[in-house]
């Protein structure tokens, strides 16, 4: 079972081991993304690597796990909690949506799911490290939301995971099978707005 405080040396050179195998495996995946080329692309040697990382499964989900939490930490900093639940609900929709649209977004979860059956744990880290933390913070909101009056919703736990269906409708399936390559900004506004009409259709008092 994969433990990051055990199994991780923290020293001068995490953060640079740590970059290089990000590009690393977006481009090449878990696989493809050679020790020999993370060590080189990091700029450290195969040696320094293995110091801090003692083989490629943790190294790779250090990556995930790192990336998930920034993504879900940018959200919470730049979402306003107190404004009305239009505002919040676009401002999240957005920040989600932009996010597994990326290519970076894309490229974790195809690693993820390609590496699921060797590494069950893999998918639980993942999702504990991100979405776990944006969904418990958005239950938090439902129900200041729903104490001013604003929303009228009795499983907030699932309201969040809906709405975060209703953000990745369209789009992202489109992107997962190959059938568009990118989404501009437009398309990103559009199915985001129509998520949030949708919700508060549903949810809004």
């Amino acid at each position: 079972m994969y433990m990051r405080d055990d199994s991780i040396h923290r020293g001068r050179k995490y953060g640079q081991v740590l970059a290089g195998a990000r590009d690393v495996f977006m481009v090449d995946g878990f696989e493809g993304g050679s020790v020999d080329e993370i060590a080189r692309v990091a700029g450290v040697s195969k040696a320094t690597l293995y110091k801090y990382f003692p083989d490629k499964r943790i190294l790779f989900m250090e990556v995930a796990n790192v990336e998930c939490q920034r993504q879900a930490r940018e959200a919470l900093d730049n979402i306003d909690m107190s404004a009305p639940p239009r505002i919040v609900l676009g401002q999240a929709g957005h920040h989600f949506l932009r996010f597994i649209t990326s290519t970076l977004g894309l490229q974790i979860f195809r690693i993820c799911l390609a590496e699921s059956d060797r590494f069950p744990e893999l998918g639980q880290q993942f999702y504990n490290s991100g979405p776990a933390v944006v969904r418990a913070e958005m239950v938090i909101y439902f129900e200041a939301a729903e104490a001013r009056g604003e929303l009228n919703i009795e499983d907030k736990s699932l309201a969040a995971d809906q709405f975060g269906e209703l953000c990745k409708a369209d789009l992202w399936m489109r992107l997962i099978f190959g059938v568009s390559k990118s989404v501009s900004q437009e398309e990103i506004a559009r199915v985001v707005n129509s998520a949030v009409e949708t919700f508060l259709a549903r949810y809004g008092t």
